[in-house]
């Protein structure tokens, strides 16, 4: 791909827009689709829990969550209008129990201890103040919940050629320590891999990457 190609493609991976930002959630949540079943997998939904998604993209995978226990309640939160509108569109025969709500990206706009669970899967390489942004997240969290971060590992990602346009890359040690600066107390590291479709070369690479279960 040419060097336009990658930041247009950059551009739509942090906040997909238009016919093209229909055509990347697509493919993002083809690609992503392993790390947020496994990020899922690792919150041990349980009956009446409240869950909050940051940065659900098309939320063509909402079903699989509320499929996991009883009476679930899901939030999803996103930056792009585009996903915002496709998310209610995937989901429009669930709406009692699935809600999309569009947002800048810095202040979550909830309640203090809103959420049993909250998880988010490859958004923090977009996140521009970080700390500030993990200590919303605790904000919100119920005082006994779990928040799941997952994201791809900095070595594999900086084999991809887009990644240089405004992602913010992290190893697990940098993303741990990024996390001890926060309010967050505890957390647990589990660090995985997959084979995946690359979104620019479209060949089969091997991602490595890491989840961390959060606690307060």
């Amino acid at each position: 791909m040419e060097k336009e190609d990658l930041k247009i493609l950059a551009q739509n991976l942090a906040n997909p827009q238009g016919e093209k930002g229909i055509e990347i959630g697509e493919m993002m949540n083809a690609t992503n689709i392993g790390m947020t079943l496994e990020s899922i997998k690792t919150l041990l939904i349980e009956d009446n829990e409240h869950i909050l998604e940051i940065g659900h993209g098309n939320a063509a995978h909402v079903k699989s969550i509320l499929n996991k226990a009883k009476n679930l309640k899901y939030t999803g939160i996103d930056i792009s209008e585009t996903m915002h509108k496709e998310a209610q569109r995937f989901n429009e025969d669930i709406k009692n129990q699935a809600e999309f709500i569009l947002y800048e990206g810095k202040i979550l706009p909830f309640e203090e201890k809103t959420f049993d669970k909250i998880f988010t899967v490859n958004t923090v390489y977009f996140w521009k103040e970080p700390v500030k942004f993990l200590n919303e997240i605790y904000r919100i969290l119920k005082d006994n919940g779990t928040f799941v971060l997952t994201f791809a590992q900095r070595n594999f990602m900086e084999s991809l050629p887009f990644t240089k346009y405004g992602f913010i890359l992290y190893s697990t040690s940098e993303m741990e320590e990024m996390v001890s600066k926060s309010h967050f107390k505890r957390m647990k590291v589990s660090e995985k891999s997959e084979l995946v479709k690359s979104k620019a070369e479209n060949e089969t690479i091997r991602r490595i990457y890491t989840v961390l279960t959060i606690k307060k």
